[in-house]
């Protein structure tokens, strides 16, 4: 796909516009549906990069699509099974084509579970300071990517567009949406990340942590929802670069925006190292290209 092609942000007409999130752009189909447009946006430490990255979206759509197949069993998805190309108009439908899910309107519950099997990135972080990952108890001796005993359950709070989630305990969540809920919450996501674990080994992948988000149906029903298992959520290593990775104690290479989050890590804005504030540095055409083909070849490993 070319810059040219490339959807930045979604512009249906057709539709009422419900949100702009980072990477989704969400219109009201009636008042029981969504139709979900995953843009090429791609954002870093919580912010939103001027440049899109052809073809992403597309690709979260497959990936999103592939995993909510395999994970059907452990918990219903917000899936509706209809055509996003049937609720736009004719014009619309390049906008649409390929990177759209229609989707049913859920209660939104407003908990990240995150669920992770090896110690990297913020929980590395706090592991080295208290022995903990969110409140989460961990043994000593552990080192950077090291494999967890168990994969631990470690919630956030979800933040407005352009702030950044905030990590709680289980206990917190359950002040807020009550022991039953953020129970199921806990378990489901666990059984879930477990499917997923297995499923990707056997493609040579290894997924470090991930997040998922969840929603109730009219009925009450848990539904998973927005995103599943794609690069955006997730931490995907690939197995055979792991180990020397381990030994050296360094972060192994990945299939997700760590690429992107190492080089803004490096990047400077008039001079200086860049804040992480809005506005990004602009990205090179190298960064766009290389960003992409983490996440292809992400995609067509795991549906080999």
């Amino acid at each position: 796909m070319t810059a040219a092609s490339a959807v930045h942000t979604s512009s249906i007409t057709s539709l009422p516009l419900l949100a702009r999130g980072k990477v989704r752009d969400n219109y009201a189909v009636g008042d029981d549906r969504i139709l979900m447009v995953a843009s090429d946006r791609i954002s870093a430490f919580d912010v939103i990069m001027g440049e899109p990255i052809p073809g992403k979206g597309a690709l979260l759509t497959q990936m999103a699509l592939f995993w909510f197949d395999k994970l059907g069993h452990i918990c219903p998805n917000h899936l509706t099974g209809d055509a996003p190309e049937r609720v736009v108009t004719p014009a619309e439908v390049p906008q649409v084509a390929g990177r759209s899910m229609l989707v049913k309107r859920l209660k939104p519950i407003p908990v990240e579970a995150v669920v992770r099997g090896y110690l990297a990135g913020s929980g590395w972080k706090e592991y080295q300071e208290n022995r903990q990952v969110c409140g989460v108890p961990l043994p000593e001796g552990l080192t950077n990517a090291a494999k967890l005993p168990e994969p631990i359950y470690t919630p956030a709070a979800k933040a407005e567009v352009g702030e950044h989630d905030e990590n709680i305990t289980f206990e917190k969540t359950v002040e807020m949406i009550g022991l039953d809920l953020a129970t199921r919450i806990r378990d489901i996501s666990i059984a879930i990340y477990k499917a997923a674990a297995e499923i990707a080994a056997s493609k040579g992948i290894i997924i470090a942590d991930t997040k998922f988000e969840f929603g109730l149906d009219k009925d009450g029903t848990l539904v998973l929802m927005d995103e599943v298992l794609t690069p955006d959520s997730s931490r995907y290593w690939p197995a055979e670069g792991y180990a020397q990775a381990l030994a050296e104690g360094k972060n192994p290479p990945s299939y997700d925006k760590q690429y992107l989050r190492d080089w803004l890590e490096q990047a400077t804005v008039d001079g200086k190292p860049w804040d992480k504030t809005a506005p990004a540095p602009a990205l090179p055409a190298e960064v766009v290209a290389q960003t992409f083909a983490k996440y292809q070849e992400a995609l067509q490993r795991l549906t080999a």
